[in-house]
């Protein structure tokens, strides 16, 4: 797997398209980096930039950014709605995929430490690369912003982490640090910013004050105005939005503008946006709705809908949610092919694709069955009483039918990777590391047709009461369903136990047989009943 940081510095620049251009140049042609979306704000005067990169180029790209900035953006001229302190106002790192917050915060030290090294100016750590906890949060470093510099880096207690202790007037101060991924997230008000404001105290979690906190957790917020579109905003920063997601915010602005009868109209993401808080929103509407809604771009047309995300320019999935951004290995060749071309390489004069593969293929095919029974069950008039059952035995089908797709290519990534394992050098030592790899590939080996095998006996309680109670003119698919199923997890036995005689591990390999065999009684007993119910069944 690639190791991907996120990095989304904002710049005190979102006026000039000269000088947005030319810093999103700077970031573009970092080699190793891909700049993935540049957000320019007119009234905040202010740009966010998003790109990925591995640690390494991550930082050059940071630097490259820093670099143009420091010759083309002048503080002492810069005014805007936004808080700021400096040209480079802040420059998280913030870990995507095969990274630890750790190696982010080793990005954000390296980057203060070369930023303030080359130009000269004032760097602050932050967020889980702070060195103190008085500079933990950015508003607590960014107190009094740029105009109160002067007089703040004299003081003992503000010395800078990395850079002189002086006031740089074209500069200000950076912050960096490490982060978790920040949702930049603001509520349409067509009302003043004072109100705009005035809601704000409301919900953010430092409220007015310590005798008066606000109602969310993790969310910074102020209300802004935006003259460009005629309308206020609640401007938010949601730092945690597992804990405060950002339809919470939605509907507590919303609660608050009806009670006070203000008009909210939509909502704006700014930068991107991880998919699961847009799942999360999806999920909630539908609970609240009662909707049944399982495909994932029919939730996302859902969210955009009910937050009104388009209301200030549209909403475009591909352009605004982070993994399909970055979603470059996503599909596996495999599973990437058509159905004739798998076949074909299934059936060609090479060791993989093997069983493996055709039987997690067999696996998602049988749970795909099961599934399309229960929508052909379920909105069928004559089945109407069925109807809240049906929303809950399509969901695990659904989601196994998901599942098992990846394990197509898994499979037979294994296999090659023990392969490999097999050609390393022979070296005559007590654990070569040719051999700790074999064994570690034969683990990953045994553990991909596991995860299969799991996956489709999770299946079975929905296909027993789809078999009882189905749409009886899917007999056959129930039954196809059911033997795809129960034949796959034969697959995944037999990959199992070929594994098992070379592994050392005694201790994983009694378990692991033990596991495989309990599943495959399992699917075989689970398989005999489908198909009886569905034998037995009269109408």
């Amino acid at each position: 797997m690639s190791r991907i940081v996120e990095c989304v510095p904002n710049f005190s620049e979102g006026q000039s398209k000269e000088v947005i251009e030319a810093i999103a140049n700077a970031i573009g042609s970092t080699e190793g980096v891909s700049l993935l979306d540049v957000d320019p704000g007119l009234s905040t005067n202010r740009t966010v930039y998003t790109f990925v990169g591995s640690p390494d180029t991550i930082v050059e790209g940071a630097l490259n950014a820093a670099r143009v900035a420091y010759q083309t953006i002048d503080m002492t001229r810069h005014t805007g709605e936004h808080p700021r302190m400096g040209a480079l106002d802040v420059c998280p790192f913030i870990p995507v995929r095969g990274v630890t917050m750790e190696d982010c915060v080793l990005c954000a030290k390296e980057f203060g430490e070369r930023l303030a090294g080359e130009l000269g100016v004032p760097v602050y750590l932050y967020g889980y690369a702070a060195t103190d906890e008085s500079r933990r949060t950015l508003p607590q470093i960014r107190a009094g912003e740029y105009e109160a510099l002067p007089e703040k880096l004299q003081k003992p207690e503000w010395k800078p982490d990395f850079g002189p202790a002086e006031f740089v007037p074209t500069w200000g101060a950076t912050v960096t640090g490490a982060r978790k991924f920040l949702i930049a997230y603001n509520v349409n008000l067509l009302s003043t910013k004072e109100q705009a404001h005035r809601i704000a105290l409301n919900i953010r979690e430092q409220g007015r004050g310590a005798e008066e906190p606000g109602r969310l957790k993790n969310v910074q917020a102020i209300g802004w105005y935006l003259e460009e579109s005629n309308l206020a905003q609640v401007s938010t920063n949601l730092t945690d939005f597992e804990i405060t997601p950002m339809h919470t915010v939605f509907e507590e602005v919303s609660k608050d503008a009806r009670e006070l009868n203000w008009a909210v109209c939509g909502s704006q993401v700014v930068g991107l946006i991880p998919l699961k808080a847009v799942m999360m929103a999806a999920d909630y509407y539908c609970e609240k709705e009662n909707l049944f809604i399982l495909e994932e771009d029919q939730k996302i047309r859902l969210v955009v809908n009910r937050l009104g995300l388009s209301a200030l320019g549209s909403f475009n999935p591909k352009e605004r949610i982070i993994e399909y951004m970055i979603r470059d290995d996503s599909d596996g060749p495999l599973v990437s092919m058509s159905l004739r071309s798998f076949i074909l390489n299934i059936g060609a004069r090479s060791s993989a694709p093997g069983g493996g593969s055709a039987a997690a293929a067999m696996g998602s095919m049988g749970a795909a069955l099961g599934s399309m029974v229960g929508w052909m069950t379920y909105g069928n008039k004559k089945f109407y009483p069925l109807e809240e059952e049906m929303r809950k035995l399509i969901p695990p089908l659904h989601h196994a039918m998901h599942e098992l797709i990846p394990m197509v290519d898994a499979d037979t990534t294994a296999f090659n990777q023990y392969m490999a394992a097999c050609k390393l050098p022979r070296v005559v030592k007590k654990r070569s590391y040719r051999e700790q790899c074999m064994q570690s590939s034969l683990k990953t080996a045994v553990a991909v047709p596991m995860h299969v095998a799991v996956t489709i006996n999770k299946c079975w309680p929905s296909m027993k009461d789809l078999a009882a109670k189905g749409n009886i003119q899917c007999r056959s698919d129930v039954q196809v369903g059911a033997r795809a199923l129960e034949t796959a997890l034969w697959g995944a036995y037999y990959n199992v136990m070929i594994n098992l005689p070379d592994l050392k591990d005694e201790e994983f390999k009694n378990k692991a047989k033990t596991d495989i065999e309990e599943a495959l009684k399992l699917a075989q007993e689970s398989c005999a009943e489908v198909l009886k119910v569905v034998e037995e069944r009269k109408e």
